[in-house]
């Protein structure tokens, strides 16, 4: 296999891995495919309850919530009261140990948390939806998949606007070749700058942990440090400890076409603009040109990225609208297409161009909806209907994860995908594959 020219399915391939059989039959495998409770109703357990938690649960309160875990009772206090029925618990390990019944369990957590807590429902049979970004590291990202495929379980990332009708239009456009030949995207958030703390030092300030939060079960995996109201709640996202920053974010959404729609796999090069980086938080602002090779008869693609207030340049058939906020630009050879926050409408430019243009013909299946496909893919006991699964996810996950790796090494990534390096960057493996704390793993 060539340096570099490694697709989606090369990735799969190699994500796969062997491991022991699983000898715990749940519930959702009796009796077969296509079978459902008795009740025809799944029992979720959530890991998180508070902030994005809540949204999720509710997202999926047709079905039995049964156990919900938070290290912060506090904060996940009013979801705590909203399903008294259930089980309360500040320790995950401990609630899957004990709640062998669920059929299904959401991780809404900081990222760090993603993977122990999703791979160690994964080995009981249990499904998972997963908030994004669906992992902390690259290697987490292989893990995740190969225990979703060794033990036969469906799977989501929160990638809301996935199941939208924007990302089936906007593929749909491109397919039929409405702007052209695609060579070159542009991919822009507001996150970072002004949404938490990024670009600076640990705190050396040691206040008390506040009664509601246990502060060590919130560490997890990651290194001890003190206690400080400057990571919690919603902060961690710019700590390298916790969070993957703005791409961690938003990437996961805005960037999302154009994998989808592009199928652009691994990236054989990545390259990074920043402010000041340490060794603490990812900078304040960055800009991230990702470069993709060939797949069969589509041509290359350059994909930037930017945040923390940073734009692309504005293209003539603009004609005179500003980029804002969150979105992607398609540059074709024919013209434009501009797609809001989470894969929203698309808009084709030049208007003489959009009014040219008629609405394509159908091509995908639209979606029932992010969660209810979800739902359903477990009650059918079928990964495919879930289509932001890990399947897809995981791959997309590594390759938006392989930008972070120039941003904090500050030196142009090759990418080698198939063994899962930063050709000649040593530096790079404690980074794609980090240490855990004593009771947690992947």
């Amino acid at each position: 296999m060539k340096q570099g020219k490694i697709s989606r399915r090369d990735f799969m391939r190699g994500a796969a891995a062997s491991a022991a059989v699983f000898t715990i039959v749940p519930r959702h495998v009796l009796g077969g495919p296509g079978n459902t409770p008795p009740s025809d109703k799944l029992n979720i357990a959530a890991v998180g309850a508070g902030g994005q938690a809540a949204g999720d649960i509710n997202n999926v309160k047709s079905q039995n919530i049964v156990a919900l875990c938070d290290v912060d009772h506090g904060r996940a206090g009013d979801t705590f009261k909203a399903f008294p029925q259930a089980k309360v618990y500040s320790d995950f390990r401990r609630m899957l140990e004990r709640e062998r019944g669920v059929d299904a369990v959401v991780v809404a957590t900081p990222d760090h948390i993603h993977a122990p807590a999703a791979i160690m429902a994964m080995e009981l049979g249990k499904h998972v939806y997963v908030e994004k970004p669906m992992a902390h590291t690259i290697y987490e990202c292989r893990q995740m998949l190969a225990a979703a495929r060794r033990n036969q379980v469906v799977t989501q990332m929160g990638n809301q606007g996935h199941a939208g009708e924007g990302l089936r239009l906007t593929y749909e456009y491109i397919k039929s070749g409405a702007i052209g030949e695609v060579r070159e995207v542009h991919v822009w958030s507001d996150r970072a700058k002004g949404w938490w703390p990024q670009g600076v030092d640990r705190p050396s300030d040691t206040p008390a942990v506040p009664d509601n939060l246990d502060w060590d079960l919130w560490l997890g995996p990651a290194p001890y440090r003190p206690y400080n109201s400057a990571y919690v709640p919603f902060k961690w996202r710019g700590w390298l400890d916790y969070g993957c920053g703005a791409m961690g974010d938003m990437a996961v959404h805005n960037a999302d076409p154009a994998f989808f729609c592009l199928d652009l796999g691994a990236p054989e090069a990545v390259a990074a603009e920043t402010s000041k980086v340490n060794n603490e938080t990812f900078p304040e602002w960055s800009i991230i040109h990702y470069y993709f090779p060939a797949r069969g008869n589509l041509p290359p693609v350059k994909m930037t990225w930017y945040d923390g207030g940073k734009l692309p340049k504005e293209p003539p058939e603009m004609e005179g609208l500003k980029f804002r906020d969150n979105g992607i630009y398609f540059v074709g050879s024919k013209g434009g297409i501009l797609c809001g926050s989470h894969a929203g409408t698309p808009v084709i430019k030049p208007e003489s161009l959009r009014k040219a243009t008629p609405k394509p013909q159908q091509m995908l299946e639209r979606s029932v909806g992010h969660h209810a496909e979800w739902i359903d893919a477990c009650k059918a006991n079928d990964p495919k209907m879930a289509k932001a699964g890990f399947e897809y996810s995981a791959p997309f996950t590594e390759a938006l994860l392989v930008g972070n790796l120039a941003v904090r090494l500050q030196r142009r990534i090759r990418w080698d995908a198939a063994h899962m390096k930063a050709v000649n960057e040593p530096e790079a493996d404690i980074l794609i594959n980090k240490k855990y704390r004593d009771g947690f793993r992947v």
